[in-house]
């Protein structure tokens, strides 16, 4: 069965960080895209099920059809306002950017830097749990080899798109659907050290898989209203996902930023971020240094409530050097 929901696009809308998140594994394991046709096939759980999301476009307008196994569905309306919600946080509209432009274009050493990269939106990852699962694999090591571990997960524990699916699609039959938290908290240490986990890492996600299967750990409700997420709410998901050992305020606010669009979390500790903010120093105080952590952090506070997607605009101003 097919789900459809379109989403009209701002004026402008740069498409440069959303080719880069979605492409950054060559490989391809869990999604497929087609520059040249505008297009992408997402593999997915949808609703404990594998799920094949396309997404096509043009300079106005994506349109999104998610094909769900099974003749029916209950509740389709529903289904379309989930697939509406998650079509606006993938493409990085559930918080629009322009406000940080406005208020902040004259800045003296970010002000040029927003001017430049005018359209700029962040994407994020269809569901929280890829999002949470990507900023624990990304956790201290080099793009490169996080996603070389998100690969091995989608291989290991990834699901095959039923046949109906691989049929109507078969330029996407080789897909596997990212794993959701089920198809994680089924595996164990031994088998994520196998993949080249980190014993800290393979413990950690194994908690947060096992927290969201159980129903304590509750990132798809967040995700319902995350567009109207007060900086009071942010903050109570940002102590619950403290409260488990192996996540800091890193994993913390980049997985608020990919997972549910909040542009405000601080990721002061990111290095790639660091070395943007020194490059931006330099052009107004030659020779200054790389900041450090504390020094990053009191330079974005002033960018207060759009820290994160200042360091949207500080990855994009180093290419492709973090994700």
């Amino acid at each position: 069965m097919w789900i459809e929901c379109q989403q009209s696009l701002p004026e402008s809308y740069r498409w440069h960080e959303f080719l880069a998140f979605h492409g950054r594994d060559v490989q391809q394991r869990s999604e497929l895209l087609q520059v040249p046709e505008q297009r992408l096939f997402k593999a997915l759980i949808w609703h404990g099920k594998p799920a094949l999301l396309v997404l096509q476009w043009n300079q106005t307008e994506v349109e999104a059809r998610l094909h769900v196994p099974g003749e029916e569905l209950r509740d389709v309306d529903v289904h379309q306002q989930k697939l509406q919600a998650m079509l606006q946080r993938m493409l990085g509209l559930a918080w629009p950017p322009s406000a940080l432009l406005q208020v902040h274009g004259a800045h003296a050493e970010l002000g040029p830097l927003l001017q430049r990269q005018s359209g700029l939106h962040v994407p994020a990852s269809p569901t929280p749990f890829e999002a949470l699962s990507w900023a624990i694999m990304g956790q201290q090591i080099s793009v490169a080899v996080a996603v070389s571990l998100r690969r091995k997960l989608i291989e290991a524990a990834g699901l095959p798109l039923d046949a109906q699916t691989r049929q109507l699609l078969p330029e996407a039959a080789h897909l596997l659907a990212y794993p959701g938290a089920a198809q994680v908290a089924a595996l164990d240490v031994d088998q994520l050290r196998a993949l080249s986990f980190s014993q800290a890492k393979a413990q950690t996600l194994l908690s947060v898989a096992q927290a969201v299967n159980e129903g304590a750990l509750p990132l798809d409700d967040w995700a319902l209203h995350s567009s109207q997420w007060s900086a009071e709410t942010a903050e109570a998901v940002t102590r619950q996902l403290l409260a488990i050992k192996g996540i800091g305020p890193w994993t913390v606010n980049y997985s608020l930023l990919r997972g549910y669009g909040w542009p405000d979390g601080s990721l002061h500790g990111d290095v790639a971020v660091r070395r943007a903010i020194g490059l931006l120093m330099q052009k107004e105080k030659p020779y200054a240094a790389k900041p450090d952590a504390l020094q990053a952090r009191i330079w974005l506070d002033q960018f207060q409530p759009w820290r994160a997607l200042v360091a949207a605009h500080l990855w994009a101003s180093l290419s492709d050097q973090s994700y």
